[in-house]
């Protein structure tokens, strides 16, 4: 099995009209996250039968929604290479990583030790490990992206997305 993610960037005051459409291709309200941040919708695809699954159900029925209007501006593909835990809990944020590449499952099992991590999955794409964290409030987060900083060892750069309400 397959997992990916994929990132949606909206023309201005699309999400709402992209959310409709991304929940009447019956994707799980519990796979799709709205971001405060660069994107503004990161989608969460589990148990693919492979690349050639995601790309036919997926990937070009999504970069083709609403063709009269192009409301996604730019989407961003991440597959998992290797899946950290699965999580129930709804995140607070996602943070993306860049790290060397023979240094990917050492920071995804530094990462599932630390308290307020999710799930940390090394991927192929625009960033190397995309990490999902539970804390109360932005100042938590922020002690938590200090804590990373400080005590996990080659981490080259780390991008924050804040999830917002749904709707």
């Amino acid at each position: 099995m397959l997992k990916a993610y994929m990132t949606l960037s909206c023309k201005a005051g699309a999400y709402k009209k992209v959310l409709d459409e991304l929940i009447k291709m019956n994707l799980s309200q519990k796979d799709v996250f709205v971001l405060f941040g660069q994107a503004d919708i990161l989608v969460q695809f589990r148990e693919l039968k492979g690349v050639d699954d995601f790309i036919a159900n997926w990937f070009n029925p999504i970069r083709a929604l609403t063709p009269e209007e192009a409301l996604v501006e730019k989407t961003q593909t991440l597959i998992v290479i290797s899946e950290g835990r699965q999580f129930k809990e709804e995140p607070y944020a996602f943070l993306f990583f860049d790290t060397q590449p023979r240094n990917l499952e050492k920071l995804q099992e530094t990462l599932q030790k630390i308290p307020g991590v999710l799930s940390a999955d090394t991927v192929f794409g625009p960033y190397d490990v995309i990490c999902a964290v539970r804390v109360r409030n932005k100042v938590e987060l922020k002690q938590l992206v200090e804590r990373i900083e400080k005590e996990v060892p080659d981490v080259q750069g780390i991008a924050t997305e804040i999830l917002a309400p749904f709707y």
